[in-house]
C-alpha cells in the first residue's frame, strides 16, 4: 500500500517513503475485515459480538444485511464468522470498479455514491423484503460503514428518487456538514433514522458499525438505519431554511415535511421506542483508530510526532490555512514540535462549491495549504488523505502540498488562485503528480491530514 500513496514530491524527498509509511499504516489500522473478524466470533453454539453473546440455538436463523464502502470486506468477515449458521443476506457496496468478492449465501450490489441512482433503491427493496420475513426467533447481523446513506434508499411514498438526487446535490455543494444533511435524509426515507431497526422488529440485531462520522455519533453514521434518531421534521426543515434550500428543494420533499411537522407523517424511531429494545451497537472502527495508528507509525519511523485532534472541521481551504501555519511554526520557531516533525490531525472538511472545477475536499485543502506555505522550504508539507481512497467524484484521494509546490505549479504555467477560486485542484495537482491515488481501500474512517517538517 506505501508504494500506492507516492507522488512526485514524496518520492523526491528523502522522508518522503517514510510519510507513505505512515499513511498506509494509519489505513491497515481500519481495515473493515479485520476489525469485524475482531467484533464477531463464534465459539460453538455461541456468537460473541462485543461485550454480549448470544446462543446461536435460540435462533431459527441468522441473517446478514449492510450498507457500505467498506461492506465487502465486512460481510466476508461476517460470514466467515457464522459459518454453517448463515441463513442468507443482502449487503450493497459502492460501485467503485472493483470486482466483487463471491460470498456464499450472501448476495452482493453495487449502487451509486454519493449521489443514490436506481440501485440505491432496488437494494432497500431486497433489504427490506429480507427484512419482512424475520420473526423474533430470527437474529440479524447489520454491517454499516460509511456510504450507507446514498447506497440503501427507500423513499418515503410521495417522493421520488428524482427528487432525493436533486436535494442531494443541493446538500453537497452548499457546504452542508454530514450531520445536518443526514438530518434531511433520515426524514426522507423508510429505512433510515432507525428505519431499519423498526423493520427487523422483533428480530434480535446487532449492528457493526465503522464509523465515517466526527466523533462517531451512531446516529449519523449512514444516517443511523439501526439508532433512535433524536432529530424532528422541524430540524429537517430548519437545515432548508439554514442553507436557503426551500426554493430549490423538490415540492414533494418540502410538501412530506411540512406534513411531518404537522404530525401527518410517522415520525423517525425515537429514544424509548419498544422496535429498539432489542439492538446492540459495536462500533468496530474509527477515525481515532487510523490517527493513533499513524501516530505509533510516525514515531517508529524517527518523527517527533504528535496528533492534534479527530475532530478537525470546518471550510476545507480554511482548515488548510490553519494547518499551513502550524507548518511554518514549525519550520520558523521549531514549536510545538522540532524538527523531524509529523502533527497528525483527523476529521472531515466541507467545501462550498463556488466553480466547476474538478477535486475534492482533500485536495481543496491541500491546494490553499500550498499557497500558504509559498516560499518555504520543499521538506515543508501538507498532506491531505480521504481514508476510503476517493476524494469527491474523482480517482484521487488527497493531494501532497509542499513550500516548493506553488513554483513548480507557476513554472508549469499553473496558476494555484485561479483553480482554487474555480474548486479546481484535481487537474493543479495532476499536472504535479502530486495527488494521492492508492485506489479503493475498502474503509471508510473520514480524512487524515499530515503537517510535516522533515
Amino acid at each position: 500500500m506505501s508504494d500506492r500513496l507516492l507522488t512526485a514530491s514524496l518520492r523526491a524527498a528523502p522522508w518522503g517513503s517514510a510519510v507513505a509509511q505512515i499513511m498506509a499504516a494509519a489505513l491497515a489500522a481500519v481495515d473493515p475485515a479485520r476489525a469485524t473478524t475482531a467484533a464477531l466470533q463464534r465459539a460453538g453454539d455461541w456468537l460473541i459480538a462485543g461485550d454480549c453473546r448470544y446462543d446461536l440455538r435460540a435462533f431459527d436463523r441468522v441473517w446478514l444485511i449492510g450498507a457500505g464502502k467498506a461492506g465487502a470486506a465486512m460481510a466476508q468477515a461476517a460470514a466467515a464468522a457464522l459459518g454453517d449458521r448463515l441463513s442468507g443476506g443482502v449487503v450493497v457496496v459502492k460501485d467503485d470498479g472493483a470486482p466483487l468478492p463471491v460470498i456464499p449465501g450472501v448476495t452482493l450490489l453495487q449502487a451509486a455514491h454519493p449521489t443514490p441512482d436506481e440501485r440505491s433503491v432496488a437494494a432497500g427493496q431486497q433489504i427490506a423484503a429480507l427484512l419482512a420475513q424475520a420473526g423474533e426467533r430470527d437474529l440479524v447481523i447489520a454491517l454499516i460503514s460509511g456510504g450507507g446513506s446514498a447506497l440503501l434508499n427507500l423513499p418515503v411514498a410521495g417522493v421520488t428518487l428524482a427528487d432525493i438526487q436533486l436535494l442531494t446535490v443541493e446538500l453537497l455543494a452548499c457546504g452542508a456538514p454530514i450531520g445536518a444533511i443526514n438530518t434531511l435524509r433520515k426524514h426522507l426515507d423508510q429505512l433510515k433514522g432507525g428505519g431499519l431497526a423498526r423493520m427487523a422488529a422483533p428480530a434480535t440485531l446487532v449492528a457493526l458499525i465503522l464509523s465515517d462520522v466526527v466523533g462517531n455519533p451512531l446516529e449519523v453514521i449512514a444516517s443511523g438505519p439501526t439508532v433512535a434518531d433524536p432529530t424532528t421534521f422541524a430540524d429537517a426543515l430548519a437545515v432548508l431554511d439554514q442553507y436557503a434550500l426551500r426554493e430549490r428543494c423538490p415540492p414533494a420533499i418540502l410538501a412530506y415535511l411540512t406534513a411531518g411537522m404537522r404530525g401527518e407523517r410517522p415520525e423517525t424511531l425515537k429514544p424509548g421506542d419498544p422496535a429498539g429494545a432489542n439492538v446492540q451497537h459495536v462500533l468496530i472502527g474509527s477515525n481515532a483508530q487510523a490517527a493513533q495508528a499513524a501516530l505509533a507509525a510516525a514515531q517508529t519511523l524517527g518523527f517527533n510526532a504528535m496528533l492534534l485532534t479527530t475532530y478537525l472541521e470546518g471550510e476545507a481551504r480554511e482548515v488548510g490555512k490553519v494547518l499551513a501555519g502550524i507548518a511554518r511554526e514549525i519550520a520558523t520557531s521549531g514549536h510545538p514540535l522540532a524538527r523531524p516533525a509529523c502533527i497528525i490531525a483527523g476529521g472531515e472538511t466541507t467545501v462550498t462549491l463556488r466553480g466547476t472545477g474538478l477535486g475534492g475536499r482533500n485536495q481543496e485543502l491541500a491546494l490553499s495549504a500550498a499557497l500558504a506555505l509559498e516560499g518555504l522550504a520543499h521538506d515543508v508539507a501538507v498532506i491531505a488523505l480521504a481514508t476510503d481512497g476517493g476524494d469527491g467524484p474523482t480517482d484521487a484521494a488527497g493531494a501532497v502540498a509542499t513550500g516548493a509546490t506553488v513554483a513548480r505549479a507557476r513554472a508549469q504555467g499553473l496558476d494555484p488562485l485561479d483553480h482554487l477560486a474555480r474548486n479546481d485542484a484535481y487537474p493543479f495537482f495532476a499536472a504535479l503528480d502530486d495527488l494521492l491515488r492508492p485506489g479503493p481501500t475498502g474503509t471508510n474512517v473520514n480524512d487524515l491530514a499530515f503537517v510535516v517538517v522533515a
